[in-house]
């Protein structure tokens, strides 16, 4: 004769019910106001307001296994706009031989609510935003930032990082992973200088 120790479903609800109000109660209680201030990012991008000189290096073709790199040199100038809710970057490089030119504009813009920065890209050439913006946030001194694109007619994650960013040469660096974030492919560094304030 087989004997049941399961408990009534009743008795087990009750059990999980009590355990979450408990932990309820005793929890450490954070205001909206104390959140919002250990978490608050707006000030994340207030390092890159100036004029910078910027060094690029760009990988010739994503996704395709080159190791061919180019490098280009030329000027970054960010303003703040919004209150320093936003950003609005003028990027302008040109490599050595004068055969590749990149001029574009980068707008950052401040989620008060998500506490996540959205950054759009827009090249000259093509006279266009490329959406959808990469969006994250700066935790330790380190800022991440994803979305999903097409290269190559193929879906792949786009990260951007952010360090240095207390030093005089923050670095940024571009990535894609065509594995779901598996593995990633560096794709585009630069490292900047201080030009004027």
């Amino acid at each position: 004769m087989a004997t049941s120790t399961k408990l009534p479903l009743q008795v087990t609800r009750a059990g999980w019910a009590l355990a979450a109000t408990v932990f309820l109660l005793y929890a450490p209680r954070v205001t909206v106001a104390q959140e919002a201030a250990l978490r608050d990012g707006q000030r994340d991008f207030d390092f890159l307001v100036g004029s910078w000189k910027i060094h690029l290096k760009r990988l010739v073709q994503a996704n395709k296994g080159s190791k061919e790199w180019v490098e280009l040199d030329g000027t970054v100038v960010c303003r703040q706009v919004f209150g320093g809710r936003a950003e609005v970057e003028e990027f302008n490089v040109e490599s050595g031989d004068k055969k590749m030119h990149i001029e574009g504009l980068a707008t950052r813009f401040y989620n008060p609510n998500s506490h996540q920065w959205s950054i759009w890209w827009a090249n000259a050439k093509d006279g266009a935003m490329y959406p959808p913006p990469v969006v994250g946030e700066f935790k330790n001194g380190r800022g991440e930032f994803y979305d999903q694109e097409v290269v190559d007619g193929r879906v792949v994650f786009t990260r951007y990082v952010w360090t240095a960013t207390t030093t005089k040469s923050p670095h940024f660096e571009q990535s894609i992973s065509a594995d779901g974030g598996k593995s990633w492919e560096l794709t585009w560094v630069t490292d900047q200088t201080k030009d004027k304030p």
